[in-house]
């Protein structure tokens, strides 16, 4: 198991989070608190959620969630690009990075889920190995 900032997942995240955070703070009054803000709760969480993912035993559960959050901080890039909140440049580079990290979760639970390879030897070669 890695150390979860190591993790090209979680640099995607933050990246994410970083990026968020520096296009909500232009938003108009209005629409920084309840978009921005929303924007930015979820970013955070799916930071945390890759540190629990990474933690846990079963990996599926923080993923798939992780998977929702980055999907409803697309919805809110696409809303706020649509009200002319931020400019198509941001939400372009915003986009990418929710791509990069919906491949990455994907790619994570579908190894998480895999079952384990069976590395036990059949019986008939058991037998002929002892011969």
């Amino acid at each position: 198991m890695a150390i979860h900032h190591q993790l090209p997942i979680y640099k995607e995240a933050y990246e994410l989070l970083r990026l968020a955070t520096t296009i909500t703070k232009n938003m108009p009054k209005d629409f920084k608190a309840s978009i921005g803000g929303e924007i930015r709760s979820l970013c955070v969480q799916s930071v945390l959620l890759i540190a629990r993912a990474n933690a846990a035993q079963e990996k599926a559960l923080h993923l798939t969630k992780l998977l929702e959050q980055i999907h409803a901080v697309e919805i809110l890039f696409r809303l706020s690009k649509d009200m002319r909140f931020i400019s198509i440049g941001q939400f372009a580079n915003a986009i990418e990075i929710t791509d990069a990290i919906g491949k990455q979760a994907n790619g994570w639970r579908k190894s998480a889920t895999a079952p384990a390879p069976d590395t036990s030897m059949p019986r008939q070669q058991c037998q002929r190995a002892l011969i």
